[in-house]
């Protein structure tokens, strides 16, 4: 069982266990421990449903009886893709609680990236709503267990189909007492759940956080964002990305005893109006929303008053982001930079103005070890901008079913090579430079160079494709395709971004932008030269 899994060192892994780092309790117990003892107090709000902590416990239990009657089983992975409600919160934590792995996958995923993962994985199921955002995701479901040989059951919200097991009725309440769960549950060795990488080489890898590790995580994460039985989360970006899930975000805040409001939309009128009548107190953004919040809070009749922390993440802020949020939003900016793979930092609640705005925090935890180095693999003097690696306690040994990704991602001590380049600020905290590897971050989401440009040169039409990252006030970045002709081919952007979205690319890949060169410049190494690219573009109109 888990051969395709890659543990942490033994040594390191009974260090983070002699120092009580990792404890005795699987996710869903530590997630659900406050419904001993706050059981009548409110856990989850979606729409007009709601779950208090006891009825949470009640339903996820309930699940995880349901998914055994449904053959799914310890070891089994299943592909969950939905949406923030409550069926992506009961149905994780029921499949983490039965050893059976839940691959969290952002509603924005197609046919490409899905069937990728599915090789990896294998699932034996895959959850999805029927649809969502104008899309047919029952239909993307069909498709894929076509192609996929293990995958045998959809889970399938508001839909009734001979094809498909109702999602909603899986995720409620238990129906009598007797519907508890018994037989194999998880061990601490188990993956709880996995995450998908952002994919900065190419299609997403499969990140599995294991029990004990992430679980240290979800009681550390919400001491430092002052999370606790008061606070009220609301989650509105997707709530499959880590950042939103568990930093603390939605597990982290329900295991403190707290209230997790899952909005449907980050935009400014809709959130205002969940912040205001939930009386939220945290949340969780990228710059360039957090940015439009300002903005948006600068003549709001909305009563924001309740907020206390905006967590910001997912990108390095420009200048004039986030300084801002403390005056019109009436709260503490809290930067936050790390990744799915593990490692967390955190900017202190009560930093002053040079850390809080100009720097991305410092490791979440005493045990995390980070190394800042030079190209020749040499650590760099003080103050200077290094390449960064990391382990510790919460960072994973390696990725799901691929020792390749794994080779190239992990130094052969267990170290993480982020791709991130950073300096350390005298405070400790650490300043994001940039990144040593080719990405597009669109409003936090990374998207791989390498993978458009190979897809778009298999256009009848393109002799030679590159991807740059082209500025953008609302997301920051956006993908600029370059390319060279090839015969009479008018190039038109409308039809390269239909023939991508034919080959399955999810919809935010897609090129915003496209430039015509006859030729590209080449490094002497035939390499194609990104920075004369990105110096043309600069001198163009955007």
């Amino acid at each position: 069982m888990w051969d395709k899994l890659v543990r942490i060192d033994p040594l390191r892994a009974r260090r983070y266990r002699d120092a009580g780092l990792w404890g005795p309790d699987r996710v869903d117990e530590t997630v659900l421990a406050p419904s001993f003892s706050r059981g009548g107090e409110l856990a989850l709000v979606s729409g007009e449903r709601t779950l208090t902590h006891g009825e949470l416990r009640l339903a996820v239990n309930a699940c995880a009886k349901r998914l055994k009657d449904n053959e799914i089983r310890r070891g089994d992975l299943v592909i969950v893709q939905l949406p923030n409600d409550i069926e992506l919160v009961v149905l994780t934590l029921a499949l983490s609680k039965i050893g059976a792995a839940p691959v969290l996958t952002p509603t924005a995923l197609r046919e490409y990236e899905l069937d990728h993962v599915a090789r990896i994985t294998r699932p034996v199921a895959m959850a999805v709503p029927a649809r969502h955002a104008r899309y047919d995701h029952f239909a993307l479901a069909r498709r894929i267990r076509d192609g996929n040989s293990s995958l045998r059951t959809l889970f399938v919200s508001d839909v009734d189909s001979p094809d498909a097991v109702d999602l909603t009725e899986l995720c409620g309440l238990p129906g009598s007492p007797g519907e508890l769960v018994d037989g194999e549950l998880a061990t601490l060795d188990d993956p709880a759940l996995c995450l998908l990488s952002n994919g900065t080489t190419g299609p997403p890898k499969v990140i599995p956080r294991l029990q004990e590790a992430y679980g240290y995580q979800l009681r550390t994460t919400p001491g430092l964002a002052g999370v606790g039985p008061g606070s009220v989360y609301l989650a509105v970006m997707p709530a499959t990305h880590g950042f939103v899930l568990g930093c603390p975000g939605v597990l982290g805040t329900l295991g403190a005893g707290g209230t997790v409001v899952l909005g449907p939309s980050a935009e400014p009128e809709a959130a205002f109006a969940l912040i205001e009548q939930h009386l939220v107190t945290h949340c969780t953004l990228v710059p360039a929303l957090a940015e439009r919040w300002a903005d948006a809070a600068e003549d709001t009749g909305f009563d924001l008053t309740s907020l206390e922390v905006i967590q910001v993440g997912g990108a390095r802020p420009r200048p004039g982001q986030v300084e801002r949020i403390p005056a019109v939003l009436g709260c503490v900016v809290q930067q936050c930079y790390g990744m799915s793979e593990g490692l967390l930092n955190y900017t202190p609640t009560d930093a002053d103005g040079d850390v809080a705005f100009h720097t991305q925090g410092m490791p979440a935890s005493p045990a995390d070890e980070i190394r800042v180095l030079d190209d020749s693999g040499r650590p760099v003097p003080p103050g200077g901008t290094g390449q960064l690696l990391t382990r510790g306690p919460y960072t994973v040994g390696g990725y799901y079913g691929d020792p390749d990704a794994t080779a190239g991602a992990f130094t052969e001590d267990g170290f993480y090579r982020t791709g991130d380049l950073v300096s350390l600020h005298p405070s400790g905290s650490l300043v994001v430079e940039g990144r040593s590897r080719d990405v597009v971050n669109r409003g936090g989401e990374k998207i791989p160079a390498a993978e458009l440009e190979l897809l778009a040169a298999e256009h009848p039409g393109i002799a030679a494709a590159a991807v740059v990252a082209a500025p953008h006030p609302r997301f920051g970045e956006i993908v600029c395709l370059y390319v060279v002709p090839q015969g009479d081919w008018v190039p038109e952007l409308p039809a390269v971004r239909r023939f991508l979205q034919e080959r399955g690319l999810a919809r935010f890949k897609l090129p915003e932008r496209m430039e015509v060169l006859d030729e590209f410049p080449y490094l002497g190494i035939g390499k194609v030269d990104k920075t004369a690219l990105r110096a043309d573009l600069a001198a163009r109109p955007s």
